[in-house]
């Protein structure tokens, strides 16, 4: 008898969960490749990463997509971006392909993609020369990601962001009972105040983004920077992937606002009402980032990487620092000059 779908994802995240030595080696051996039998599990959660040694010649990166997140149209559209960004000649690491255009492979359960290995460390933060160059590295994306429409990723809304997450979180009871009232209620006011950030933006522009772009997903080496991950990429307007990159007080982000933006507009130009925007996109990731923890707490690896998550204590963190994004939400936009 054939096994319903419900049946087939949960063995999926079984087999995922138990993810080997042997099967990693034997994947990247059945795209062509000849392992040394060494491999290093690489920092990532959502999907399961290894460095690979490579019979003469260099190490491989193997990428093993999580079940059930993205469908393989998705990581195609995915994979065919960076592709898009490669050949407008910026720096991302993108999937390598085989003899036949294909970079997305199959071994057993598992869906995988390969990479070349290129390390680097992480940028300073607080580095206006690095924040320049981020913001040409942001407006030469989005210059590309213009030029054409996603078909199967899906958009940032506050309906995926906040409304889905608040669901998942309350009707699997992560919410503890005695908050479920001030979550509720104050969820309830923040989905107003982001969409009252929303019209105050008006009508803008929503463009393929990468979406997460944060500090972690720019490494430097020798000076030069090169952007990875795209795994969540989506449509989205173009503020979200500039964002990330301000924190301190209301001084230091405009300062940093500045150089992301002065770099930004050599390649790509940028509508100054999105600036309305910043603290409701706040919000709505610091919303979905609980969810996502809780989406994933069977997965055996989170509880473990993420000790402080889903107790008393976590759930009245979350609640203030979101009553904290509300009186944000409620301070004028940033101004730049």
């Amino acid at each position: 008898m054939t096994p319903d779908r419900k049946d087939s994802s949960h063995s999926e995240e079984q087999s995922f969960q138990k993810l080997g030595p042997d099967d990693i080696l034997d994947a990247v051996e059945s795209v062509g490749y000849l392992c040394d039998g060494r491999f290093l599990a690489l920092n990532s959660y959502e999907n399961r990463v290894y460095q690979v040694g490579i019979e003469d010649a260099a190490p491989l990166v193997a990428k093993f997509y999580r079940p059930n997140r993205w469908t393989d149209e998705c990581i195609k559209e995915e994979h065919q971006f960076a592709y898009e960004l490669t050949d407008a000649e910026i720096p991302i690491v993108e999937p390598l392909r085989n003899r036949n255009d294909e970079s997305l492979f199959r071994h057993k359960d598992f869906r995988f993609a390969l990479f070349a290995n290129r390390g680097g460390h992480a940028l300073e933060i607080d580095n206006l020369d690095q924040l320049y160059q981020i913001g040409q590295f942001m407006g030469r994306i989005h210059a590309v990601g213009k030029t054409k429409a996603f078909v199967h990723r899906p958009e940032l809304t506050i309906q995926s962001y906040l409304h889905e997450s608040r669901a998942f979180l309350l009707q699997n009871n992560f919410i503890p009972e005695d908050l479920i009232s001030a979550y509720t209620s104050l969820t309830d006011c923040l989905a107003d105040q982001v969409r009252w950030c929303f019209e105050q933006a008006g009508e803008i522009e929503t463009l393929r983004i990468h979406c997460d772009c944060h500090p972690s997903n720019i490494l430097v080496r020798e000076e030069q920077m090169h952007i990875v991950d795209l795994d969540d990429t989506r449509t989205g307007p173009a503020v979200q992937d500039l964002w990330m990159f301000l924190s301190g007080d209301r001084a230091e982000q405009t300062r940093a606002l500045i150089e992301l933006l002065d770099g930004y507009s050599e390649f790509c130009e940028f509508n100054n009402r999105e600036l309305h925007l910043l603290e409701a996109l706040r919000t709505l990731r610091l919303i979905y980032y609980h969810a996502w923890l809780a989406r994933r707490w069977r997965d055996p690896a989170f509880p473990k990487a993420f000790p402080w998550f889903n107790d008393q204590n976590c759930w009245e963190q979350h609640i203030l620092t979101l009553r904290e994004q509300a009186a944000m939400m409620n301070e004028p936009a940033l101004e730049l000059y």
